[in-house]
């Protein structure tokens, strides 16, 4: 599940983080703290730019949910921060910024962009290219790689990102105590 690239970079996870078998974390990434990486997640850095790879950084209190997959271009970053939910399926392929307390749906796709604080990403929504102001909705199914008029979070919005981010924090906790029965 932890993997050194062919460049030696070896992955770094964090104090109470949980990592399901099944994910496959490959390279120059850093998972913070209290995260939830779930069943068949991938998270690659390999692709080198001049011999060195870029990093990918996941901040604190994030979940990456089944079947994520977190890559990047040679010499690109992605860097997530802390408080981010990145639900079952969502493509996040650097150059990525994903800023605090995001939520990327089911089947969602982030490329060559950056979201900033609060940024709700509807499912199977695509964003390519563009940088998205904080406290926005794109809804589910919406191509955003111009610029276009997005209606501002609600009040149930934020509140379901919460609970999101709160439930798989549960999550990672209850696995690692029943690992360590």
């Amino acid at each position: 599940m932890l993997y050194s690239n062919p460049f030696g970079d070896y992955p770094v996870i964090g104090k109470n983080t949980y990592v399901h078998p099944s994910a496959q974390i490959i390279g120059r990434v850093e998972i913070g703290e209290n995260c939830f990486i779930g069943p068949n997640a991938v998270i690659r850095a390999d692709e080198p730019d001049k011999g060195k790879v870029s990093p990918i950084i996941i901040g604190n209190n994030v979940n990456v949910q089944d079947g994520v997959i977190i890559h990047a271009l040679a010499g690109t970053e992605v860097r997530i921060g802390n408080n981010v939910s990145l639900a079952h399926g969502a493509i996040v392929h650097g150059p990525v910024t994903i800023k605090e307390n995001c939520f990327i749906g089911f089947g969602a796709l982030v490329f060559k962009a950056v979201l900033n604080e609060w940024v709700f990403v509807g499912h199977r929504a695509l964003i390519q290219e563009m940088e998205i102001e904080r406290e926005r909705f794109i809804p589910e199914g919406v191509i955003v790689t111009t610029e276009v008029s997005l209606p501002t979070l609600s009040f149930a919005q934020k509140k379901f990102m919460e609970d999101v981010c709160k439930v798989n924090l549960i999550l990672a906790k209850q696995y690692l105590n029943r690992n360590k029965e």
